[in-house]
């Protein structure tokens, strides 16, 4: 492909319309070139009757126009549409964005018309500034959680939307998880949320030379143009480059503004990325991670390592039983295997977003002929969901089970089959080896969408932490390129080019293999053996 189609944004021929904003009750959830999939799905789950929060979506053709302008700037009529429909969700909830009693805040997510899990930008808690934050403790009642909003939003909206590298912030957020001795953000007090909150401030202040702004709406201004410049940022170039998918698939993303709800109000709270079946086997069982006390980021990012979801039925058997509801629910609507995200917000369920989940040819395989039995789709229907080109997934060789070698350590296995290689332990560097012709594992703390260069060079990936829905493992599946996450004996030093297991040293170049099919890891390679083909695909 010719990689100048995916570098130029390409505005769409003539466009008439000077609508640029649908709420989730009017937009066509049909219309995922105007509305991206995320936006589309919100629009239809809002409309069958599932529990979103409030929203709305601004179009992929206003993406367009934006990007195909010098001066970067949106087009005129844009944000007084995008006021009048905040008007709406003032009215749908009973708050208002920028004030100081009751404060209104809302996500700022990105949406293509094809799935690119974690390539383009998402911000957090947008509408939180000095006033606001002391409305929102005053709501709630609970100032740590305040102050923790609102460090959030302040790094999320620092990095995207304002160009400040996350290592500025990484560096305080250590110091003060250090001094307080505590390993996670959970850990950490009120005193210790609002110190960083302030060095926070002084960061964006120092990168930028302006103060933090204060302006809600400007805020959202910023917000919504930093997810249209996401569509050209390198790595959403690299995924789309990598999948093929050319502006005749997906052409610019949408913004969905949506009314925030929290997952980390405390331990009656929760978030969660699920599955309607098992995207590493196909098997019918719903799959998934949640974190308590967490915001959506959590899971997805792999900062934190999360439960299984079947954990959920002991610690909230009312709200597990809930969420089998809506997997069958949209399962049964959409008649495709979904990757959804939900939160927990004092005992109530809200669905954040559903896609079609992203599986390796043997689960896709296995789900096709068990959801034609099922009589969800027709047979033809079934073949269609299977590329030929993805059949290759099925000829990548396994461990052969007679080796005797003893595990270095176990994470979770991610994304099933087995490689070995040189370990590499930063992207650009796995990039560089990769196209070499040399064969690395990609070993991160834990993987961040701009690491997917190296995931694309890489012969499988390592993290020490995150989960099996993580951005790292998702990404993973859909290559069908083995990966063990969360493996969280391995503490891994960058600068050192080093990882420690136990008492044994991983030095950069050194031979690993993994099998993502047990989340075991190995020194040096073990032998492979010829893969066999599942009884689904015979019957196929």
């Amino acid at each position: 492909m010719n990689a100048e189609i995916l570098e130029k944004p390409t505005k769409t021929k003539d466009i008439k319309s000077s609508k640029y904003v649908y709420s989730f009750h009017d937009g066509d959830g049909k219309n995922k070139q105007l509305l991206g999939g995320k936006g589309a799905n919100l629009c239809e789950m809002t409309q069958i009757g599932l529990n979103v929060p409030p929203g709305f979506v601004v179009t992929t053709e206003t993406c367009l126009t934006y990007l195909a302008e010098p001066e970067r700037k949106l087009p005129t009529g844009v944000m007084e549409q995008v006021k009048l429909n905040m008007t709406a969700l003032e009215k749908a909830t009973g708050k208002i964005f920028g004030n100081a009693e009751s404060p209104l805040l809302v996500s700022v997510r990105s949406g293509s018309a094809m799935s690119m899990p974690g390539m383009m930008d998402t911000i957090l808690n947008l509408g939180l500034n000095s006033k606001t934050l002391k409305g929102l403790i005053k709501q709630t009642g609970n100032e740590r959680f305040g102050y923790d909003a609102y460090r959030r939003f302040i790094q999320l909206f620092g990095k995207v939307a304002l160009g400040v590298p996350d290592e500025k912030f990484d560096k305080h957020f250590e110091e003060v998880k250090k001094r307080a001795g505590v390993l996670v953000d959970v850990g950490l007090g009120t005193k210790d949320l609002i110190e960083i909150s302030d060095r926070f401030l002084k960061v964006v202040n120092e990168h930028t030379g302006k103060p933090f702004p204060e302006d809600v709406f400007e805020q959202l201004e910023i917000a919504i143009k930093a997810v249209f410049n996401s569509w050209m940022g390198k790595r959403a170039i690299d995924y789309r480059r990598e999948f093929k998918i050319t502006p005749a698939m997906a052409n610019g993303t949408a913004v969905n503004v949506v009314t925030m709800v929290f997952g980390n109000m405390g331990n009656d709270c929760a978030t969660g990325v699920g599955f309607t079946r098992d995207p590493g086997t196909g098997e019918n069982v719903m799959f998934g991670e949640y974190l308590t006390n967490a915001q959506g980021e959590d899971v997805v990012a792999g900062i934190r390592t999360p439960k299984p979801v079947a954990q959920l039925a002991t610690e909230m058997p009312e709200l597990y039983k809930q969420l089998e509801e809506l997997r069958n629910k949209l399962e049964s609507h959409y008649k495709e295997v979904q990757d959804f995200e939900y939160t927990i917000e004092k005992g109530i369920l809200y669905c954040l977003q559903t896609r079609n989940g992203k599986m390796n040819t043997v689960a896709m395989v296995r789900t096709s002929v068990e959801m034609v039995a099922e009589k969800l789709i027709t047979k033809e229907q079934a073949l269609l969901r299977i590329k030929p080109d993805i059949l290759e997934q099925l000829l990548h060789p396994r461990l052969d089970a007679s080796h005797k070698a003893e595990p270095l350590a176990q994470g979770l296995p991610a994304s099933p089959g087995a490689a070995s290689g040189h370990v590499v332990f930063d992207a650009d560097r796995a990039e560089l080896l990769g196209r070499a012709g040399e064969k690395v594992i990609l070993v991160r703390e834990e993987t961040k969408p701009e690491d997917i260069h190296g995931f694309f060079a890489a012969q499988g990936i390592l993290t020490s932490r995150g989960g099996k829905t993580s951005h790292a493992a998702v990404v993973a599946r859909g290559m069908g390129k083995p990966c063990v996450a969360g493996a969280e004996g391995i503490k891994v030093d960058v600068k050192l080019r080093q990882a420690e297991i136990g008492d044994k040293i991983l030095h950069e170049g050194d031979y690993i293999t993994i099998d993502g099919g047990t989340g075991f890891v190995y020194k040096g390679v073990i032998p492979t053996v010829e893969p066999t083909f599942s009884d689904e695909l015979k019957s196929y």
